[in-house]
């Protein structure tokens, strides 16, 4: 392992500024090392990456709907004489959340919240029942007061002066004309939310000080600690909880998983949006039993069971994000036929998502997890790494074994467009989602066979690879839905 990390700090740099005119890798560093001293340890929560909540956009739906919760705890705060006057709620979003907002369901997602379900607690049926007609209204309560709140509470902005800028929605309580309490809130990524005033809330120092992989797989060998021990250490230290709670949250997201597998192989009919685009796990899953060799009979499963959490995850249905809500189908698949054909247990399956939690972690401190910033590489790409880490670490392999899985995986997704048709999550991205969990498990399989402990890249320098190839995309590929197949299929309509 040695040998093969001195080689790419030698020779690494220069053959890609040989390649490439200074200046054309945009955040690519030909001074970095992935040895050196760490100024800033990871101390991202594995909860930041895991996350339980409806499709089809974590930015778009899951932020949303928090930040109706949000709204409603300060509503329910207010003293009653204030709450008494009130006799509206108004809804206004801007940017991404305007621009994709009917397609992704954010003004369900927001009235979701407001209506005090929360991303972890919303169901398939709740969400496919709320404004099933244009003229539904439900009932906001407020203590003893109730407000009504329908889809024509939501408005989407086209922008202009004064206008905020960025993923932004508004709420806001009136009496008539006069407001008596706003809040505006930016879905920065991945669920989460910021306002003015926000405060990134106080955790814990990592005990385990590590930004690289190069530097996680040195404290593998130096420590006696299995790669899953010290993300258990380090996540106990930033969140405060005991380590048996962290296990029993990660085994929680682990059933989610797999619920939402065995949910999107027993719908069949039409997804939600404009395209004519068919559920089809189900049938994949009845196809697959008919194949003749038990090896193809296998791969079609894992490619029916990537479709369906997937086509949970474009119907507005719960999934948990894998790092995102797009990618969610890829390490789902795998999670599930673990589950159910490999008898793998929680417990083990526990220790692969610890260890596929620091793939997600150092991919989106030293590059994205983001469509619009990178392209699919950091959403598919992301997920199929993490998905073979967690494969290895299953498996029982070591640690330098987990880092050539994932990096196998995630290298050959370099370059991957995000182009989502007409800004919905189904073409090409559930597809996507089977092909990335069928690269997982391949390279996973070359990562046991050996050839992974010979390949000269390492995951550290796959990840920056990643970001630069991603910065240097045209925006058009990069979420927009303005160029690629996006284009090319709509014209074709």
């Amino acid at each position: 392992m040695t040998i093969r990390r001195t080689f790419l700090k030698m020779a690494g740099a220069s053959a890609l500024m040989l390649a490439c005119p200074a200046g054309v890798l945009a955040g690519f560093d030909p001074q970095w090392n992935p040895d050196r001293p760490v100024a800033r340890p990871i101390d991202v929560s594995l909860l930041d990456i895991f996350q339980i909540g409806p499709g089809p956009s974590s930015s778009h739906t899951i932020a949303p709907m928090r930040a109706g919760n949000d709204f409603l705890g300060l509503m329910r705060g207010l003293p009653e004489r204030t709450l008494e006057q009130a006799d509206s709620l108004t809804v206004q979003l801007f940017g991404g959340l305007s621009a994709a907002g009917r397609r992704h369901g954010t003004d369900k997602a927001v009235a979701a919240g407001l209506l005090g379900v929360t991303p972890e607690s919303c169901t398939a049926t709740f969400m496919d029942g709320l404004f099933a007609r244009p003229d539904d209204v439900r009932t906001v309560q407020c203590g003893a007061r109730a407000l009504p709140f329908g889809q024509k509470n939501v408005t989407f902005s086209e922008g202009g002066a004064g206008a905020p800028r960025g993923d932004v929605l508004r709420i806001r309580l009136w009496q008539q004309s006069r407001v008596l309490l706003e809040r505006e809130y930016r879905s920065v990524g991945g669920g989460f939310l910021e306002w003015q005033g926000w405060k990134a809330p106080e955790r814990g120092v990592p005990r385990h000080v590590f930004d690289s992989m190069n530097g996680l797989l040195a404290l593998c060998a130096s420590g006696q600690r299995s790669l899953p021990q010290i993300m258990l250490e380090n996540e106990t230290d930033i969140t405060g909880m005991q380590p048996d709670d962290v296990r029993e949250k990660v085994a929680y997201l682990i059933r989610a998983m797999d619920a939402s597998v065995e949910a999107g192989l027993n719908r069949t009919g039409r997804l939600k949006g404009p395209y004519p685009v068919d559920r089809r796990a189900a049938g994949m899953l009845h196809l697959a039993g008919e194949l003749p060799a038990p090896e193809d009979r296998f791969l079609a499963r894992l490619s029916a069971c990537a479709h369906a959490a997937a086509e949970e995850n474009a119907d507005g249905h719960p999934v948990v994000t894998a790092p995102t809500a797009g990618a969610a189908g890829v390490m789902a698949a795998a999670v599930h036929l673990l589950r159910r054909e490999r008898d793998v247990s929680d417990d083990r399956l526990v220790d692969g998502l610890l260890a596929a939690a620091a793939v997600g972690m150092l991919a989106k401190r030293h590059a994205s997890l983001a469509g619009a910033d990178v392209g699919c590489q950091g959403e598919i790409g992301v997920a199929s790494a993490m998905t073979a880490a967690l494969l290895a670490q299953v498996s029982g392999a070591a640690p330098d074994v987990v880092e050539n899985a994932a990096e196998l995986a995630l290298e050959h997704h370099l370059g991957m467009t995000c182009d989502p048709v007409g800004g919905y999550v189904q073409i090409p991205c559930i597809s996507r989602c089977a092909m990335g969990a069928a690269k997982a498990w391949n390279a996973w399989l070359m990562a046991r066979a050996g050839m992974g402990t010979r390949h000269p890249v390492g995951l550290d320098l796959t990840i920056r690879a990643m970001n630069a190839t991603g910065r240097d995309l045209d925006e058009k590929y990069r979420g927009t839905s303005r160029g690629g197949l996006a284009l090319y299929y709509t014209q074709g309509c």
